[in-house]
């Protein structure tokens, strides 16, 4: 076989239509934009548009708006903590941390900070350093012996 002798197999591949080129070519006179009217024409580009009548877009009223300053914690639960210490994932020696959490695979993505929740139960005595925790979480935490550091104005602005 020769880099001449190289082709496509037989219907790969279609020739492109040739619009408007007389009517024996099956697409001539209109050239397949149907009759007439605006969108028979070039440069045509009517999104949304109604016929004058109110779009849909903004008949629909406006709702909600975006908070620059709001704050997205990682939110893990005591029961997931203390899933990862059992698997040997966390040392429960060391302070637990957004780097260590995230070392051991319990929070897949730093966010703003993390915040603790109290689903779930805790056996490990541990001390956290993080930027949020609830009260139910807090509770169980030093009633298994540990501490809980709160991060005040470390969160990176959003």
């Amino acid at each position: 076989m020769k880099l001449n002798e190289l082709s496509d197999n037989s219907g790969a591949s279609k020739n492109r239509m040739r619009v408007g080129r007389g009517i024996g070519s099956g697409k001539g006179k209109t050239g397949g934009r149907g009759v007439k009217g605006q969108k028979a024409r070039a440069g045509v580009a009517i999104k949304g548009f109604e016929g004058g009548q109110m779009p849909l877009h903004r008949r629909l009223p406006k709702r909600g708006f975006y908070n620059p300053f709001s704050i997205d914690y990682n939110e893990v639960n005591l029961g997931r903590v203390q899933q990862a210490v059992d698997a040997g994932k966390l040392d429960a020696n060391a302070p637990v941390t957004l780097d260590a959490l995230l070392a051991a695979g319990v929070v897949t993505k730093a966010r703003d900070g993390v915040k603790i929740l109290g689903q779930g139960e805790l056996k490990a005595k541990l001390a956290f350093e993080v930027a949020a925790a609830s009260k139910s979480a807090v509770a169980a935490i030093e009633g298994a012996g540990g501490s809980v550091k709160l991060l005040a104005g470390e969160t990176p602005a959003a």
